[in-house]
């Protein structure tokens, strides 16, 4: 842990919600993203353009150095770009699955756990990601750790009854665009308006904005800071209560921290 503030907010059960990326989050850097993992049935020509704009792409997210305009407009190209080609290749349900089957997802250690922990808590956790919805949903499923208590907010993929792809369902969602603002239903907007602090976790500094800035004051906010963590210590420092890094980047650790 290379990074830790003092707070005042002490996380009780019954008293918060929890807000969490999936993608190098509850997954760990060397994992699989949900991008690559819904694809990986449609062919080595599809894999080799998901890759090659991930290499083009990803430098520029993590780069915070450029303005948050240049990073947006990188975002929405690379993620439309993404989009197109699932639409290019004829995603189907079927190969939807296969895919996950394929793919190489790597758990961060003890976020299953953590997981089935806040389950039984009765915590309400929302996964805000800019993946693939659908990808997360049965991914979870099938590790045993997707409960009544779990709200996804992502980028699902609709499907007709021949289990062809037909669209990207509502407005795309980025990694600098993440909110819950105009996702959750009603009932659970009232249930989580109703729980004073937060726990977000996350492993991208925009990852914190997917709470309102009114509301970081009242979270416990933790930052997974799993590359050119020398370069990036310091912003991360700043935006985040605790900083995890290599070998203390797990929920075992986070447990011990908030609970």
């Amino acid at each position: 842990m290379r990074y830790r503030k003092e707070t005042k907010v002490k996380l009780e059960t019954g008293n918060y919600y929890v807000v969490i990326d999936f993608d190098k989050t509850i997954t760990t850097l060397e994992s699989t993203d949900s991008w690559e993992a819904t694809g990986k049935s449609l062919g080595e020509t599809f894999n080799q353009k998901m890759t090659q704009l991930y290499q083009t792409y990803r430098p520029v997210e993590l780069n915070y150095q450029i303005t948050f305009e240049e990073k947006k407009e990188a975002m929405e190209t690379w993620y439309q770009e993404c989009m197109d080609l699932y639409y290019e290749y004829h995603l189907t349900e079927k190969k939807l699955k296969e895919s996950i089957q394929a793919s190489n997802f790597i758990v961060r250690e003890g976020a299953k756990e953590f997981l089935n922990d806040l389950y039984e808590k009765q915590v309400p956790v929302i996964i805000l990601s800019a993946g693939i919805g659908n990808t997360i949903e049965l991914f979870l499923k099938e590790n045993g750790c997707y409960h009544e208590n779990i709200f996804i907010i992502s980028n699902f993929i609709a499907f007709d009854k021949k289990q062809n792809m037909i669209k990207f369902n509502h407005k795309m969602i980025h990694s600098l665009n993440k909110t819950m603002v105009g996702h959750l239903p009603r009932n659970l907007a009232k249930k989580l308006e109703e729980k004073p602090y937060r726990l977000l976790l996350g492993d991208a500094i925009e990852d914190k904005k997917m709470i309102e800035e009114n509301e970081w004051k009242k979270s416990i906010c933790v930052g997974f800071l799993n590359e050119k963590i020398e370069e990036n210590l310091a912003i991360y420092q700043k935006n985040f209560d605790v900083v995890l890094t290599k070998e203390d980047a797990t929920f075992e650790v986070v447990k011990k921290i908030v609970f």
